[in-house]
């Protein structure tokens, strides 16, 4: 399964926002959401008013009225959950927000609380649309799968607090309700967590450690299929203890200890370890260079600083989590093929019994310690395999980074289009409206206020998350046309003397300016 995911090219992953029904957006009875005029998306029957954030990202958006908040996820994308519909006339009452913008958050973290009661005895529909509203733009699109029961993003904190914080508890004890109780159940569920553990972890190191003795027996292939697995569990953390096995005395091996008390067989002791300094020293440096040349030219600098630190920690210390985990998740195709290039290294090396050895990692500082013990066999041609293994990770890693188009660091995907559109948007057209030249909103203001009718017309504005909510004169001197210049998703007309301007997430700024065109002419 993770395999296939990998192959896909890491198609990205949303969980449901809330529990309940999933149901298409075209079902939705708002327009603006059925027609996807603000993107593609899932919209939820809810049954518990919580709703939590779907991905790992930043919050960039909070509508003053609580109803519609707005989360930028790793893979860049733009995702808007709007609860219930029309429940901006509600000003805030049903809801609960507990974050704020620019806060960082991880899938299944409570978001916002809404009392789903109350909005319908105010006569409003509960269903809730998730959509992404920069999905045309993303390198990765998603894909929606509807139909059926949703669970949100389930983190045990996540789980307490659904449960638990609304819960009254007798007077007696009422400074502990709500909120409160929920770190408290957390304490005692985690209890249980560890009893479950104190059973389940033996059963997972035993087979863990049953493996390893398998491979062990397998000679220098066995050596090649410990290097892979020990790249491939890190994600994890399990390949302590498939380490455990190989060098230290859990099955009567102790590549460690042995190679460095020069008890061990020249050649052979010193297998387990000798094919990492290849890739450490020499490969994982070479895979940073090569994501620094395919980044981005204005993200190089940015790139660089945070590859140029990690290759020298791989190489001098062997530390190679800063640079595994930068591409580990952006792009885990190109970490499956590191796992298989490090066991391809451990068997090279342990069939030509090429040996050295290390006490922390395998970087340049073990390399020289270890070169003259007893136990160290022509431990110099390793520098040869690495240059060789250097010119092959950097081939490999370029060669997919481009062809794949992977989001490695430096290659992240950008957030705003540098100009306004000037053609109408499409019908349909998923993405959200683009921002002017120079990260300025001004043009689009403009055209989007002309087209209303300037101040002749226009009575009042206002915006909410998504759109300007505008009031007319007349809405014959309107001209749609005119507004759709501006490049916006569409515009819905509530009213003879109401309409709403759908712009997306970058509403407020088109608002800022329309205000100072007001206050201009005012003026």
């Amino acid at each position: 399964m993770l395999l296939n995911k990998w192959m896909k090219r890491h198609t990205p992953t949303l969980y449901a926002p809330m529990e309940g029904d999933i149901i298409p957006l075209e079902e939705v009875t708002d327009p603006v959401f059925s027609e996807k005029m603000m993107g593609d998306g899932i919209a939820i029957m809810p049954t518990n008013g919580t709703v939590v954030a779907p991905a790992d990202g930043t919050m960039v958006q909070v509508a003053p009225t609580k109803h519609a908040i707005g989360l930028r996820s790793g893979d860049g994308a733009e995702i808007l959950i709007h609860v219930g519909l029309d429940t901006v006339e509600l000003a805030g009452s049903p809801f609960d927000v507990h974050v704020k913008v620019g806060d960082t958050v991880t899938t299944g973290q409570p978001l916002l609380t809404a009392d789903l009661e109350q909005i319908r005895q105010a006569g409003k529909d509960t269903v809730t649309p998730m959509v992404i509203t920069n999905g045309s733009t993303l390198e990765h699109p998603y894909s929606f799968h509807v139909g059926g029961p949703s669970l949100p993003g389930k983190t045990v904190v996540a789980q307490m607090y659904n449960r638990f914080s609304h819960v009254k508890l007798p007077d007696a004890l009422a400074f502990f309700s709500g909120k409160r109780l929920v770190p408290i159940m957390t304490a005692f569920s985690m209890i249980l967590v560890s009893v479950a553990l104190y059973f389940i972890w033996p059963v997972v190191y035993t087979g863990l450690v049953g493996f390893g003795e398998t491979i062990s027996k397998m000679g220098t292939f066995g050596a090649g299929l410990y290097g892979f697995f020990n790249r491939l569990l890190i994600p994890t953390g399990l390949h302590h203890a498939l380490n455990s096995v190989f060098w230290f005395d859990v099955a009567g091996i102790n590549d460690i200890g042995n190679f460095w008390s020069g008890e061990g067989v020249k050649g052979i002791t010193g297998r387990y370890q000798a094919g990492f300094f290849p890739i450490m020293m020499f490969g994982l440096p070479a895979a940073a260079l090569a994501m620094y040349h395919t980044a981005k030219t204005k993200r190089k600098k940015q790139a660089a600083s945070l590859l140029l630190a990690a290759a020298f920690a791989s190489f001098f210390t062997g530390v190679t989590e800063p640079l595994e985990f930068s591409f580990m998740f952006l792009a885990p195709v190109l970490y499956l093929v590191h796992a298989v290039l490090t066991g391809i290294s451990l068997f090279i090396a342990a069939t030509f019994q090429w040996t050295a050895g290390f006490g922390f990692s395998a970087g340049l500082v073990d390399f020289v310690l270890s070169s003259r013990l007893p136990l160290a066999n022509q431990p110099y041609m390793l520098l040869v395999q690495g240059l060789v293994f250097g010119a092959i990770y950097y081939a490999v890693f370029r060669f997919m980074i481009v062809k794949l188009n992977l989001a490695t660091p430096g290659r992240e995907s950008d957030e705003a289009v540098d100009a306004v559109a000037t053609e109408t948007a499409p019908e349909g057209d998923t993405k959200t409206a683009p921002v002017a030249a120079g990260g300025q909103y001004s043009a689009m203001a403009a055209m989007i206020y002309d087209g209303l009718g300037g101040d002749q017309n226009v009575t009042g504005i206002e915006s909410c998350v998504t759109r300007l909510r505008v009031d007319v004169k007349d809405m014959d001197t309107v001209d749609q046309a005119q507004i759709k210049k501006a490049g916006i998703p569409g515009i819905k007309v509530v009213s003879p003397n109401h309409i709403q301007v759908i712009v997306g997430t970058n509403v407020q700024f088109v608002l800022e300016e329309i205000e100072k065109i007001r206050s201009h002419r005012a003026g």
